[in-house]
């Protein structure tokens, strides 16, 4: 292996392993939240020792229209209901769920 191999196979080694930085999240939209975003789903990075509030500011950075349910949102973290200060981990699965009216 000449040298130009070897400084890509760290380079690579580097990018796969520098996951303590940060993590990746499914974000799971539901009812309104899925209605102003357009998307049911989303993948989200986030820097590592995140919470949940932080995750909801990057989210509504990136879809303002947000706006509209955030402050009567329910969060769920890998399906069991969470707080704002709740830290999501590498793979967690974000639920946003907006009050649900019907009859």
């Amino acid at each position: 292996m000449d040298g130009t191999e070897q400084v890509n196979k760290e380079l690579t080694k580097i990018e796969v392993d520098d996951t303590s930085s940060s993590v990746e999240i499914k974000v799971l939209l539901f009812a309104r939240a899925r209605e102003l975003t357009g998307v049911p789903d989303l993948t989200l990075k986030m820097p590592s020792g995140s919470t949940t509030q932080k995750c909801m500011d990057e989210l509504v950075l990136k879809f303002p229209n947000l706006k509209e349910v955030r402050s009567c949102v329910v969060l769920a973290l890998n399906e069991e209901y969470t707080t704002d200060s709740a830290i999501v981990q590498h793979r967690d699965e974000l639920a946003i769920i907006p009050p649900i009216s019907g009859g």
